[in-house]
């Protein structure tokens, strides 16, 4: 009898994690950056970005000057977008979301 609670638990348990993961939102976002020259330029913003929180991906196109980043459950929002691009030595321009 024991076992079969414990074995319930944990089936349930699993299917809750399951289910917060099913409902876990991801976000891309592609952002327009000035200044992006090089790829070192690249590696220092990519750096930055892997600092935060819920980043899973990130992909630069230099001659376009778009830096796209891939979050899971994390909203990026212009002002802190602002400050680290700021902060990399690079101009900030603007964003376009998209959810998954």
């Amino acid at each position: 009898m024991k076992n079969i609670l414990s074995k319930s638990i944990v089936a349930g348990l699993l299917l809750f994690v399951m289910a917060q993961a099913a409902r876990a939102e991801t976000t891309v976002y592609s952002i327009r950056v000035d200044g992006l020259a090089c790829p070192y330029c690249a590696y220092g913003i990519e750096k930055k970005l892997n600092e935060l929180d819920g980043v899973k991906f990130i992909d630069m196109d230099l001659e376009k000057g778009v830096v796209m980043v891939e979050t899971y459950n994390v909203k990026l929002g212009d002002a802190q977008l602002r400050q680290l691009f700021t902060d990399s030595g690079f101009t900030y321009r603007s964003k376009k979301e998209t959810t998954k």
